[in-house]
């Protein structure tokens, strides 16, 4: 036991040899000394330099110099509400020292932005109370002068805005605006100098937008104008009773809200698309939409006389602008966005316009040839764009012509008479389509399926309805007869689409046969076998197998007509 402390000292002076050795080589490898680099202070960044508020002082004082500006717009109140100077030259000064923030607000530098946020904000906070006390409380201003004070502070907001790109002033103060104007349209029930004001903001949105300008808050401004004009529409198409406590309007002034803002909402797009090609954006062409609705509205219910005839007037001649663009504009890759939107509204006001203005006598005949003409331009231009209308166009034609209706009847219900030239032009068209059009993928064989699918329900109407018609010279059709016809017609249909999908490399027609075999099996069971007369079940039982052995065959035979192409 005693030699184990030697051993530590031994250990311990080892390891002060090696510590010393280690040190002489690390002095032997150091290069020569160098100076003692000098400290230097730290430079601001460019990000501390933003977040700072400049040489006004800090957040503190900006916000007591806030608190001041609120506290003088108190006194301006109490000496509005007990001094015997006039109150509307106090209403006047006040409202100028509110719209004086917002032009501090807008001379501080860029680096001081939260302050710059903090001014505009008081502005807000002093014109918002001071200009409801001033219409609801003093009756210093009446409805007309609170929205054109509301219409100055918009405006110079907006100019204060735009020269050095302050998005922040230009968001506080039509905030501000728009929710002032509909709180104080609803208050005081006097809607239109409010919605003026709203009018006012949408065109400085969109001269914003126009010059590029990133301050833009449209959405949230046009969606404060539809509500209000929508407001306007619901309150005075109403019962004369229920807006008793309303400010009497004329036919003018009810029209022109929703009218101003359709047509600012065209040019807007108008300038953008057409001047300028750029791409339309979804909340342009749905606020366009909506615009539309309310100038449409405004109209019938406005201007019930002429209403009706101006509304198609303006939607022909809108229609006849799309197409014009989508003729001539929208060619390049980049226009795709903007030709499929102006030619969804070219065929949409089309429809509208020929609904309101043609005789229901020729609106199937004009719509007919609609879709024929669409169908043919999209062909011969090469725009599947144009083409893809004539399905829409051709739906619209049946529905004039009760086709639906008709058809229904005729294969499964109680065949009412129809204007039979009314339906044979509908599936005339539908053929002469379904041979222009050309099978291919995708949505072109959607539209192929679309035209042979009307045609053969269409003949197959027209059919039964005219063998009925023959059997009933000599005799009163049973419904066993009635369903023995519907089951041999559809059979046939079905052989016949089943032939021309072979014989035309046309596979939406063996869809279409497919299609046709489960209705008539449907039918067997719950129409035919339901009447219990065994002939003519056995009949139509016998046609159905003989259909459904020869349309399989007829669809390979199909397929191996392709194969060795």
């Amino acid at each position: 036991m005693g030699e184990i402390p030697v051993t530590l000292q031994q250990l311990a002076s080892r390891l002060d040899l090696l510590e010393r050795r280690i040190e002489a080589l690390e002095d032997a490898a150091a290069p020569a000394a160098q100076p003692a680099p000098r400290e230097v202070a730290p430079v601001p960044s460019a990000a501390a330099g933003d977040l700072s508020l400049g040489q006004t002082g800090t957040l503190f004082s900006v916000l007591g110099r806030a608190m001041l500006g609120i506290a003088g717009a108190y006194v301006l109140r109490a000496i509005a509400e007990s001094s015997p100077l006039p109150r509307f030259g106090v209403a006047v000064f006040a409202c100028l020292y509110a719209i004086l923030w917002l032009v501090w607000a807008a001379r501080l530098e860029s680096s001081r932005w939260l302050a710059s946020i903090i001014y505009a904000c008081t502005s807000a906070l002093i014109l918002t109370p001071m200009l409801w006390e001033l219409t609801l409380r003093f009756k210093v201003f009446s409805p007309a002068s609170a929205a054109g004070v509301l219409a100055f502070f918009a405006v110079a907001a907006s100019l204060l805005a735009w020269k050095r790109n302050l998005a922040a002033i230009f968001w506080v103060a039509n905030l501000t605006a728009c929710a002032v104007a509909l709180a104080l349209s609803a208050a005081t029930h006097d809607l239109l100098p409010f919605d003026a004001t709203l009018l006012l903001m949408t065109i400085l949105c969109e001269a914003a937008a126009g010059r590029d300008h990133e301050l833009s808050i449209r959405p949230v401004v046009a969606m404060v104008t539809d509500a209000a004009i929508w407001a306007l529409i619901f309150i005075y198409a109403g019962p004369p009773e229920s807006r008793a406590s309303y400010a009497p309007l004329s036919a003018p002034g009810l029209l022109a809200p929703a009218i101003l803002l359709f047509l600012i909402s065209a040019a807007g797009i108008g300038y953008k698309t057409v001047l300028r090609r750029g791409r339309i954006t979804l909340f342009e062409s749905v606020q366009a939409l909506i615009s539309f609705v309310l100038a449409a509205a405004s109209l019938l219910d406005f201007a019930p006389g002429s209403g009706a005839a101006v509304l198609a007037l303006l939607c022909l001649i809108l229609a006849a602008a799309c197409y014009a663009a989508v003729f001539t504009l929208f060619r390049e890759a980049a226009g795709q966005r903007n030709l499929a939107i102006f030619a969804a509204w070219s065929v949409g006001l089309v429809l509208a316009g020929s609904w309101l203005a043609a005789p229901p006598a020729w609106l199937t005949a004009w719509l007919s040839t609609a879709c024929v003409a669409a169908t043919l331009l999209g062909i011969y231009l090469g725009r599947f764009a144009l083409s893809a209308q004539g399905p829409i166009y051709l739906g619209a034609a049946s529905v004039a012509a009760g086709l639906p209706a008709y058809v229904l009847g005729a294969v499964g219900g109680r065949v009412t008479p129809a204007p039979a030239w009314d339906v044979a032009l509908v599936a005339a068209c539908a053929v002469a389509c379904s041979v222009a059009v050309k099978s291919g993928t995708g949505s072109r064989r959607l539209v192929l399926l679309f035209h042979a699918g009307l045609a053969v329900c269409a003949m197959a109407a027209l059919l039964i309805h005219g063998l009925l018609d023959l059997l009933a010279h000599r005799m009163v059709p049973a419904a066993p007869q009635i369903a023995f016809i519907r089951t041999f017609v559809l059979c046939a249909l079905a052989l016949a689409t089943a032939f021309g999908g072979a014989r035309w490399q046309r596979i939406e027609l063996n869809w279409i046969a497919y299609a046709l075999l489960v209705f008539v099996a449907a039918k067997l069971l719950f129409e035919d076998m339901r009447h219990g007369q065994l002939e003519f079940i056995a009949a139509s039982i016998f046609v159905f197998a003989v259909t459904l052995i020869a349309v399989p065959r007829l669809a390979r035979t199909r397929q191996n007509n392709a194969s060795p192409a």
